[in-house]
């Protein structure tokens, strides 16, 4: 099935799901993604390009700009640009997953977050539901682990963690699932850069 904007996926495949403003796209989303691909058994990782973050108060640039940021940046072609959020007219991560589930039924997906965002994740709307809906992959740095081990999400879904050791089975894991992975990250972020100026609004 094909959506809109040219991304194809076909029943059986393993995609993770990276959401974001992406505003902008850097060289640290592209590290996670292949690390993702590489570590969890993924056949894609599908960039959200969101249209707006609704735990943050300032408005992202415009879509079109941060689409094509990221489209030139990625250089793997099992990584994939979509803005299926804003298609769909979904705003919370729940209601965008269930909505591809209906539209690309047969995939399963995986979604992926940051340490910090584990972190912070029972503030989001219905985190339960993505959590019993979809597993979940945890990319971190050694030193942001304590941290999200130690969060709500963790706590509340202790018994269903994968172990590092068995990440490449996520992909085809039934949820609720996840799994914590160290892996060494990029010294990048999108809030970093726009405060050089490197990035206009």
């Amino acid at each position: 099935m094909r959506a809109d904007d040219g991304v194809l996926l076909t029943p059986g495949m393993r995609v993770g799901l990276l959401g974001g403003s992406f505003d902008p796209p850097h060289a640290g989303h592209l590290h996670l993604s292949k690390e993702a691909l590489k570590r969890f058994g993924l056949d894609r990782v599908l960039w959200l390009v969101s249209p707006g973050n609704p735990l943050k108060a300032d408005a992202p640039a415009r879509l079109e700009k941060r689409l094509a940021a990221a489209r030139a940046l990625v250089d793997h072609p099992a990584i994939l640009v979509s803005d299926f959020e804003t298609r769909a007219g979904t705003r919370h991560t729940a209601r965008t997953i269930s909505a591809m589930q209906a539209h690309w039924p047969g995939v399963r997906f995986v979604w992926l977050m940051g340490a910090d965002n584990l972190a912070q994740f029972h503030r989001w709307q219905d985190w339960q539901d993505i959590m019993r809906r979809v597993p979940v992959g945890v990319l971190a740095r050694p030193e942001a682990r304590l941290a999200a081990r130690g969060s709500v999400a963790a706590q509340v879904f202790s018994h269903h963690r994968l172990s590092g050791r068995a990440a490449r089975l996520l992909g085809r894991a039934d949820a609720p699932r996840w799994c914590f992975i160290n892996i060494p990250m990029m010294p990048h972020s999108s809030s970093a850069i726009r405060a050089s100026g490197g990035w206009t609004r």
